[in-house]
């Protein structure tokens, strides 16, 4: 790397959390890998069960014997149970790994998402203009949100479509509530770019036992660990579409051993009225691209 390039690289720390990883069937060694080539370093928070971080399901060695070298950096992580209003537990984790970042920005990803290596490029032009206008503070992703099946998409209104996933370092800004997004400091929303790079969601494309471990774990980080939740199943419902796109390379394999013998599209659909409110928004949404009700983390500057 010349001076002249070395002067000018902006450093990218990459972070991320992830607990029972393992268990539950997250593709997240693919997550951190997709983003590894992007980043300087990788923050990687792993979660236990016991205040002294001795128990969890194997994921702590599993990452060690996976990421090696100095770009990776690992952090142990006490989930507290107590900790479960509003999935608050998950921005908690997200703001540990995120007070390590060294980085002029940061790259988000969870456990169950992944970015695509054409897209690489497109995220480190949205750094370049970000560098140009000190006064916009991230990068909005597009969200590729997979049910059912790696080849099957849910794009509707009651699924986010952009996201923020690429802050600047050093503002206060920090995770939110259940971590979908980011805010700055006083819960105020954080102006950035829209740029076109993606972020593949692969979190509701597990197989059904996988799932329904999956949604039950999830269900006591937002309502106690008391709750019990019904058991789980994959259901044809509103804004499914067969994915027409290519994924990215690094979930190739985890992609081959989640495929579910389901052919969800072919089911009936399962009706709810709600659909109809749906359907209406959906339709105004593919004739102006604007979306009825659409809740932003983030103040909207421009495009990349």
């Amino acid at each position: 790397m010349s001076d002249s390039i070395r002067k000018d690289h902006k450093k990218i720390s990459g972070f991320t959390f992830i607990k029972n990883g393992l268990t539950l069937g997250y593709p997240f060694k693919e997550s951190i890998e997709s983003i590894a080539p992007l980043c300087d370093e990788v923050i990687i928070n792993v979660g236990f069960e016991d205040r002294e971080c001795t128990t969890d399901d194997g994921t702590w060695d599993y990452l060690q014997q996976s990421f090696k070298g100095a770009k990776f950096k690992f952090l142990k992580s006490y989930w507290d149970p107590e900790l479960t209003s509003q999935g608050l537990i998950l921005s908690q984790q997200t703001n540990i790994a995120l007070k390590e970042c060294q980085g002029d920005y940061c790259q988000y990803i969870q456990g169950d998402e992944a970015i695509h290596e054409d897209d690489i490029a497109i995220i480190r032009e949205g750094v370049n203009k970000l560098e140009e206008q000190k006064d916009v503070h991230g990068l909005i992703f597009q969200y590729r949100h997979f049910y059912g099946s790696p080849q099957i998409i849910k794009q509707t209104r009651n699924t986010y479509r952009r996201e923020v996933r690429l802050i600047r370092n050093g503002q206060g800004i920090y995770s939110y509530l259940d971590a979908q997004g980011f805010k700055l400091p006083g819960d105020q929303k954080a102006p950035c770019l829209e740029s076109k790079a993606r972020i593949f969601h692969y979190g509701w494309a597990r197989k059904s036992q996988l799932m329904n471990k999956k949604v039950k774990a999830f269900s006591k980080l937002y309502h106690g660990q008391d709750h019990e939740e019904k058991d789980f199943e994959y259901r044809r419902i509103w804004g499914l579409r067969p994915f027409k796109e290519t994924h990215p390379q690094v979930m190739k394999e985890w992609i081959e051993a989640n495929q579910e013998n389901l052919d969800i599209l072919s089911l009936p659909m399962n009706f709810e009225w709600e659909n109809v409110g749906l359907a209406l928004s959906d339709f105004i949404e593919s004739l102006t691209g604007y979306r009825i009700g659409e809740y932003k983390n983030f103040k909207h500057k421009g495009h990349v």
